[in-house]
């Protein structure tokens, strides 16, 4: 236990080191001035501050209040050594935050009876202190085993979905690095970006509830078939937002949003501007940038910049003008990211 003693009288703090050293355990740091003190400062290492109180420039709690501005000194034990006997002096120094007081002369055994109490006192602060710590990192783990176990039921519910059409589970991952980076651009904070990311590629998922016939027609929908293709965002809404995980809760809410238009004039119900989720807007440009930009057995796929281009155009109508002008941002992102899976998808043809 190390006990920091500040005197400006050489005598005294001979005196007090000479104190410590016999209590068990107990080990003295002299300063003969409170600038040294605050020079050494937030180097300074002490369980145990004891000062005098008539001391030049500082006086002992005009340097306990400069000592306590570092976090690190908040919680540590204050005694204050003083000649003074009046209530004034002691309640200035309990209102600045001492713990004790010892009058001039020092009484060795006074002394020794009050530093041992405030050093059980300090052993016990700093064991409730492990404990904190120890319990504050059990519940990260508890937190992080939970994440990882519903990432897992998203990837899971993914491959799901996927599992009649193999290039459905490739356009949901990149719609969830697409979304991520979107995200990060428009300025969300961390987590909520990697929420995002882990969540975006649930937005299909209701496409479990759409008969084969329509889900995997290769030409153009009739009106009815697109009819029974748009009921993918409400059953997926349906499928994830029963759950209480708040990640799947974010799921559902992209699932029911994404293809609702800036002007009102998306599905399923015709949300607009503002009212739509700011998830799904942003989902909303990732999942037609990759739409876009892959082939499909009704189309070719779009050049990247012919996409941007019709994203850009597209702003304040069928897209958020915040989220294309953040998307306009991260196009290098973008385009990294679709080189990368094209590479890893048909390798021969990117060499």
């Amino acid at each position: 236990m190390r006990i920091l003693l500040v005197d400006d009288n050489n005598t005294n703090l001979l005196f007090l080191s000479k104190l410590v050293e016999k209590l068990d355990g107990c080990q003295a740091v002299p300063f003969s001035s409170p600038q040294e003190v605050l020079m050494a400062m937030p180097e300074l290492e002490f369980d145990i501050a004891v000062c005098d109180f008539q001391m030049p420039l500082y006086n002992g709690i005009e340097l306990m209040a400069e000592v306590i501005k570092f976090e690190k000194y908040r919680q540590k034990p204050f005694v204050v050594v003083t000649v003074d006997t009046d209530m004034q002096t002691r309640m200035t120094a309990l209102n600045a935050g001492a713990i004790d007081f010892l009058n001039k002369p020092v009484n060795p055994l006074e002394f020794e009876a009050r530093m041992r109490n405030l050093v059980a006192l300090s052993e016990a602060r700093a064991q409730l202190a492990n404990k904190a710590e120890w319990l504050r990192r059990e519940v990260e783990k508890a937190v992080a085993d939970l994440r990882e176990r519903e990432r897992e039921i998203i990837d899971r519910l993914t491959i799901a979905a996927s599992y009649k059409d193999p290039e459905t589970a490739r356009h949901t991952l990149r719609v969830g690095l697409y979304s991520e980076a979107i995200a990060r651009a428009y300025g969300l904070d961390e987590k909520l970006c990697h929420d995002i990311l882990l969540a975006a590629p649930m937005h299909d998922i209701g496409k479990v509830g759409i008969p084969d016939a329509v889900l995997l027609k290769k030409g153009k929908f009739t009106e009815e078939e697109f009819n029974q293709m748009q009921r993918h965002t409400l059953v997926g809404c349906e499928i994830l937002g029963q759950s209480p995980s708040s990640l799947l809760q974010l799921a559902a809410e992209i699932a029911g949003s994404h293809h609702e238009r800036w002007d009102g004039n998306g599905y399923p119900l015709r949300l607009s501007g503002d009212d739509i989720p700011l998830p799904g807007r942003i989902v909303a440009i990732a999942d037609n940038f990759d739409a876009l930009t892959t082939e499909r057995p009704y189309k070719e796929a779009w050049s990247f910049e012919r996409t941007v281009s019709h994203i850009a155009e597209r702003a304040g109508t069928q897209f958020d003008p915040q989220c294309v002008a953040a998307f306009l941002t991260v196009t290098d992102t973008f385009a990294s990211i679709m080189q990368e899976h094209r590479a890893r998808e048909c390798p021969q043809a990117v060499a």
